[in-house]
């Protein structure tokens, strides 16, 4: 049997079921659909637009805060943008010697060499030397090109040859 004659049989099927019927049955059957089909509309078409609608209302005002903060936050952010980075102060064996001597640190031997310097330490503390190269890093944009460190017999002291650059990028 294929789809055609299916949907024949069912149709004769449902107009015997309808003749058969008195015309008060079949008033009733009508309305009964009518109400049934207006309920499927109402649930599938209106009701969620309405209800939609509603809830965008309520979160309209928040929405617009929202818009409102982005939009501050874009027009600092190209405001930030706008202003050059400041300038820092070029890497110099004085200024080195000076941050060194501030953390208590003291190089063995330091030689500049254009915009590189290598360091070498000898019996420092780890910790200290860490915070220094750190603070470097923030404060100066000198990044640490190669590293070396032996550990030593006291704890937490190392020896240890640097070799240090200053960067052009803003540090993270």
């Amino acid at each position: 049997m294929n789809l055609a004659t299916r949907i024949g049989a069912l149709r004769e099927r449902a107009l015997a079921y309808w003749i058969a019927r008195t015309d008060q049955e079949r008033r009733m059957l009508t309305i009964g659909a009518v109400v049934v089909g207006l309920a499927l509309v109402y649930s599938i078409f209106i009701d969620p637009a309405l209800s939609g609608r509603e809830q965008l209302r309520r979160s309209l005002p928040q929405l617009r805060q929202q818009a409102a903060q982005m939009q501050a936050l874009a027009a600092e952010a190209q405001a930030v943008a706008a202003t050059p980075a400041p300038s820092v102060t070029p890497m110099t064996r004085e200024g080195l010697t000076a941050s060194l001597a501030s953390r208590g640190l003291t190089a063995a031997s330091l030689t500049m060499t254009g915009e590189y310097a290598k360091m070498e330490f000898k019996g420092v503390s780890f910790a200290n030397l860490m915070a220094w190269l750190d603070a470097q890093r923030r404060e100066n944009r000198v990044l640490v090109q190669d590293a070396a460190f032996s550990a030593q017999t006291a704890l937490g002291q190392v020896d240890a040859t640097l070799t240090l650059r200053q960067g052009s990028a803003p540090p993270q």
